[in-house]
């Protein structure tokens, strides 16, 4: 079952003209460098035993990562219909609205705007469209590399007995001066992706799984 668009979800942003100019010209131009950059950026999967890439596991499934991999991570999941928490902010809607012409479902809201909702549209997504549903675990504010409960609160709302971690690290990168780090591969870089060990939804353990998986990227 097709998720409703996320206008439906939340209520319709008022933006400024200025806002509005930035809204329309920023989003294609960003996909269509995405799209350039990531034609050329090669792969590589580090996995703990008996875990397999995320992406190859069917839905519907829980995955958290940092969100300074944001930008890393979205050529390669492109067009999957990964659902993904997006900040109801400013910079949050060009976000959603990037990740959407990828072939990303936006789902608006953080722990500090709209979050009740936000985590009712991840569980549709979950348990209607049966979909991957990936939580920028520090976002949208940080603090840096600090889990927040949201994949742990979607995992005890659904059921799930299991939540994924990753980290995707390019061996050559641009990192902004953000409160994350935010990290850009450069052209022709090897990214790693590490996938550690699903773990139980608890949030020490989610802590602890995407540390591991930070580790990881560097074996």
């Amino acid at each position: 079952m097709a998720l409703p668009h996320t206008s439906k979800l939340i209520c319709v942003a008022v933006f400024t003209p200025k806002q509005r100019l930035l809204l329309a010209v920023i989003p294609p131009l960003a996909v269509a460098l995405i799209r350039l950059l990531g034609m050329t950026l090669r792969y590589r999967d580090v996995n703990a035993p008996a875990t397999p890439v995320g992406i190859t596991v069917s839905g519907p499934t829980i995955f958290a990562f940092w969100h300074c991999a944001l930008l890393v991570c979205a050529y390669r999941f492109r067009n999957e219909g990964i659902a993904i928490l997006i900040s109801r902010s400013f910079d949050g809607e060009l976000i959603a609205r990037i990740v959407e012409r990828l072939g990303f479902v936006a789902i608006r809201g953080s722990s500090t705007r709209g979050g009740p909702l936000a985590l009712r549209g991840m569980q549709q997504a979950y348990t209607e469209a049966h979909r991957i549903c990936a939580f920028t675990a520090d976002g949208p504010k940080g603090p840096a590399r600090i889990a927040k409960p949201g994949p742990v609160q979607l995992a005890e709302l659904t059921g799930a007995t299991w939540v994924g971690a990753f980290h995707a690290q390019p061996d050559r990168t641009w990192q902004l001066r953000s409160w994350d780090r935010f990290m850009i591969p450069k052209p022709f870089a090897t990214v790693t992706f590490s996938w550690p060990a699903h773990i139980a939804p608890e949030l020490e353990s989610l802590q602890q799984a995407l540390d591991e998986a930070v580790a990881m990227t560097s074996r």
